[in-house]
């Protein structure tokens, strides 16, 4: 017979349960008060601009006149082209690397998909600079004359601007969607593609059932890099001109919540220009934490409609 728990079991039991819950407890704590100290530190320009900040266009520190939008605006714009480019490309990796890479690949590719991640924005800001930005603007040169009377198409022919942004983000935000996807890719059950083979699926089906059981994880997936786009600041801020505007322009220099940021926050000459840098980081912890929150309601909603597998029941015997 099993022997009844010490009183000292008991002890262990509990002291593990309240360290392990204190632990938990600790990220909510700072969580809280990061959005606290923010908040106080950028009082007297929500007092003075109230939701207007987040709606103005204007940023002149002379005048006193701040205006959120041009950087909100560029933050996701930049993020929504950085994963339209990223998110195909790393499925692309996760797919060869857990289904098709040949033995001897599979370990050296891997090693440097996630040596990417490990890369400094700031080498990455560079690289953008002297490799990015002469094809963007040689890019811009070639575009037909019909395309730019388009205002996705528009502005001078300078390189930097929301496209370069786009793609030093895609090229940053690639080996973390396509490690967690690889890493969920590899957690189907292998019973799965082998029943979908003893069935004589091809490997393109199989590997489609694999992609269709691995949605959720490939979301979460997708997020973690657009949270990762989002919050960049270095690499951004050497690629995309640095102009508070708001434009649909592919080529036009543009900001970010996070670039101007680390471009003026040494520079505010006055406290109202101090606090208004502060809630413009309040407005990107904001914005983080909605968008986090979206995810993980599209995460929860995926894996509510998945249909429940059924459970074959015998037919009752027919009576004699």
């Amino acid at each position: 017979m099993a022997s009844r728990p010490s009183r000292t079991d008991f002890r262990v039991d509990l002291g593990f349960r309240l360290g392990t819950g204190a632990l938990a407890a600790l990220v909510c704590l700072i969580v809280v008060g990061i959005g606290v100290v923010l908040t106080r530190e950028s009082w007297l320009s929500i007092e003075k601009f109230g939701l207007g900040f987040w709606r103005g266009t204007t940023w002149d520190p002379v005048s006193g006149e701040f205006g959120a939008l041009p950087f909100i605006w560029g933050t996701l714009y930049s993020s929504v082209i950085a994963l339209l480019i990223a998110t195909p490309v790393a499925l692309g990796i996760a797919i060869f690397l857990s289904e098709l890479s040949p033995h001897a690949l599979k370990q050296p590719l891997t090693f440097l998909t996630e040596l990417l991640a490990a890369i400094p924005s700031i080498v990455y800001g560079i690289w953008g600079v002297f490799v990015l930005v002469p094809v963007v603007r040689r890019l811009q040169v070639l575009t037909p004359d019909f395309l730019k009377k388009f205002p996705l198409f528009t502005g001078p022919p300078l390189g930097v601007g929301m496209l370069a942004a786009g793609l030093v983000l895609a090229v940053m935000v690639v080996p973390f969607i396509a490690s967690v996807a690889r890493e969920i890719l590899k957690a189907v059950p292998v019973n799965q593609r082998e029943a979908a083979y003893a069935l004589g699926a091809t490997r393109w089906e199989a590997i489609r059932m694999a992609l269709y059981y691995a949605r959720t994880g490939i979301i979460g997936a997708v997020m973690l890099g657009l949270g990762r786009a989002l919050g960049e600041t270095i690499a951004v801020t050497m690629v995309i001109g640095n102009n508070p505007q708001v434009s649909w322009s592919l080529f036009a220099p543009q900001y970010t919540m996070a670039a101007v940021i680390a471009n003026e926050f040494t520079e505010a000459a006055n406290k109202l220009y101090l606090d208004a840098l502060v809630e413009i980081g309040l407005v990107l912890f904001t914005i983080t934490i909605v968008i986090n929150g979206l995810s993980r309601l599209l995460i929860w909603s995926v894996s509510e409609r998945a249909p429940a597998r059924k459970v074959l029941k015998p037919e009752p015997a027919l009576a004699a």
